[in-house]
């Protein structure tokens, strides 16, 4: 959830404001204690699907109230993880701008009143809406601070703050939106097809169908939409994507989770295959293969773009983690700017494959992963994130997401998720 929360505000930045907006101590809050004792209640695939089946005013009017009830707490577990930093953590640009969002959401939210009536439950959507455009900033605002803070906290603790944060947030936009999306479809304002989707769930979603629409969006590009200085790459035309396998594998699952795992690992593939093969006559193909049993979908990316494992990275699951301890370009000087820039942009990022494709068919050029470039309004800089993002997709509902480098050859992304939609959500609190 992109959204619904976060707030942050250091010591000098509580000293200023007034109580009313803030709290009166960063440490001590006597409803944040109240929050964060309680325990988060999340849910499985399976029971957003059946809970959202055969829809009728008492049960939107329940959902309402869960989302209501539970966001805070989810929130204030997440305000506590910040307060647990050590302090110059705390004071690192962006961390305490994340505070004061998730503090400031989870004051309107605890204070909300119970939802009675479709009416208020409309309002309450729009109150919602509200929120999660508000905290658009929140991921670059995340990495830019934890990626400043490298250098005092271990790796793993690191990693560890970073993973809770980011499936929290993804958790509460999942509640959030499948809520939006249920109160739209009793209203008969969801323009999905109502047969196929329950909530944002598409219980019949195509996985070669999504990965052959992904493949056709990355090589719409503009041949030069790289940052690499590579010469003549400009030139060189995106690679192709081969889908085999069991292309009529279906799975019940949420369809914009699907696309931002195989359009963030496509791009990466593609991004490698162009550039090892920069000189080449001809670049070769990469090879997506679908399969499916009872239990799990597969699907396998394998390109020829040359490997992972650099100076900067001496693991592939390295690409996954903040630190600069696993992979140093977190703290390059380019990568920098570009979260700065992405933490400013007024449509920040929300970690959707349609915002990317939007803004590259408007002529802009800010994405998830990338951020504009100097001196091309088509070169983009990348921030780093689309593969951490990819990795928590898709181990939020008990996936994976596991690289193989073939250093010299290529890579192959193995991603698997299960079928049967009884995985509880990942998070910690």
């Amino acid at each position: 959830m992109s959204s619904l929360l976060a707030s942050a505000c250091p010591l000098t930045s509580s000293r200023r404001r007034s109580a009313s907006n803030q709290p009166s101590f960063f440490y001590q809050n006597k409803q944040l204690e109240l929050y964060a004792r309680r325990d988060a209640y999340p849910l499985t695939l399976r029971q957003l699907v059946y809970f959202g089946r055969s829809l009728n005013e008492n049960k939107v009017l329940q959902s309402a109230n869960y989302v209501r009830k539970e966001l805070p707490v989810r929130i204030a577990h997440r305000l506590r993880d910040i307060q647990a930093l050590p302090y110059v953590v705390v004071t690192q640009e962006g961390v305490g701008k994340v505070y004061e969002l998730y503090w400031a959401a989870f004051e309107k939210i605890r204070r909300y009143p119970e939802v009675r009536s479709l009416s208020e439950n409309d309002a309450f959507c729009t109150f919602l809406q509200d929120l999660l455009g508000e905290h658009r900033a929140v991921i670059p605002l995340l990495s830019l601070g934890l990626s400043l803070s490298s250098p005092y906290l271990p790796p793993e603790q690191l990693d560890s703050f970073m993973r809770r944060m980011l499936v929290s947030r993804l958790s509460r936009r999942v509640i959030v939106e499948h809520h939006i999306a249920l109160s739209d479809t009793y209203a008969g304002r969801d323009a999905r097809g109502a047969d196929a989707h329950v909530g944002i769930i598409d219980t019949r979603l195509d996985v070669g169908r999504t990965i052959q629409k992904c493949s056709s969006w990355l090589r719409e590009r503009h041949p030069d939409a790289e940052p690499d200085e590579v010469p003549g790459i400009s030139t060189v035309a995106w690679p192709e994507v081969v889908v085999e396998g069991q292309l009529a594998t279906t799975i019940s699952y949420i369809r914009e989770h699907l696309e931002y795992i195989v359009f963030e690992i496509l791009k990466n593939s593609m991004r490698a295959t162009r550039r090892f093969h920069a000189t080449s006559k001809s670049v070769p193909p990469i090879y997506v293969t679908v399969v499916g049993n009872s239990d799990t979908v597969g699907v396998r990316i394998s390109d020829q773009g040359g490997g992972l494992v650099t100076k900067a990275i001496k693991s592939p699951s390295d690409l996954f983690s903040f630190s600069h301890a696993r992979n140093a370009s977190r703290l390059e000087d380019e990568r920098l700017v570009a979260l700065r820039t992405a933490s400013s942009h007024p449509h920040g990022i929300r970690a959707t494959v349609d915002e990317q494709v939007k803004r590259w068919k408007n002529g802009s050029s800010l994405g998830d992963g990338d951020v504009p470039g100097r001196g091309s309004s088509r070169v983009l800089s990348r921030i780093g994130i689309g593969l951490p993002m990819s990795h928590i997709h898709a181990t939020y509902f008990g996936g994976s997401l596991e690289l193989v480098s073939l250093d010299g050859w290529g890579t192959d992304c193995y991603v698997r998720l299960p079928r049967l939609g009884t995985n509880v959500e990942g998070i910690e609190v």
